[in-house]
């Protein structure tokens, strides 16, 4: 079973996107730093935040690499790719942490490979990497007006921030969230499916 060796969480640096839809995987980060087993400890490297991290496995425990990029959405493959080029990790034990707008808000699901939605983040990472086939956990953010209405100002939407009632909602999927991230750095993500394909975390 090929299990994630590195995991990284896509947002964008800076006080003025904290808190916004499109820093969904950052959110997901910190509620996993917050975790007292892992016993995390960031610093500067890879243009980004980095971490090692011991987790959990069939055979005890085992090394991981957590990784916040720095350089801003559009460019994340420029940080990813550093990271697996100096750690020797193939783009298949990636596990990528992001913000998904064909997910409803109370929505998450692993996925393998396949379109990159537009996402800019992930383009990125496709075309630093050469392949789009990683894994990826996607967090629900949902569409402006509804998931079937693509004609929206999508940049305006992903880079606002959740309301109150959204943040407590997605609070809420983060805790259930984290679990999963967890149980996929353990069992590998594709012991989660097809549970979490597309979960509905909450209704």
């Amino acid at each position: 079973m090929n299990l994630p060796e590195i995991a990284v969480f896509l947002g964008n640096p800076g006080e003025q996107y904290r808190n916004t839809r499109h820093n969904a995987g950052w959110l997901l980060a910190e509620r996993i730093s917050a975790l007292p087993a892992l016993s995390l400890n960031w610093g500067k490297k890879f243009k980004g935040s980095y971490t090692p991290a011991m987790v959990n496995s069939a055979n005890g425990q085992r090394k991981c690499h957590f990784l916040l990029p720095e350089t801003f959405m559009n460019n994340s493959g420029e940080a990813v790719q550093a990271a697996l080029l100096f750690f020797k990790i193939k783009p298949e034990s990636l596990l990528v942490v992001h913000d998904e707008l064909e997910l409803k808000l109370g929505q998450a699901g692993f996925k393998f490979g396949g379109g990159l939605g537009g996402h800019n983040g992930l383009r990125s990472l496709a075309a630093c990497l050469g392949t789009p086939d990683f894994w990826r956990l996607r967090l629900g953010i949902g569409r402006p007006g509804g998931i079937k209405e693509k004609g929206q100002d999508i940049t305006s939407w992903v880079l606002g921030r959740f309301t109150n009632e959204e943040t407590s909602l997605f609070s809420l999927v983060l805790d259930t969230a984290a679990g999963s991230f967890l149980q996929a750095l353990e069992r590998g993500p594709q012991s989660l499916l097809p549970e979490w394909n597309k979960k509905t975390v909450l209704p």
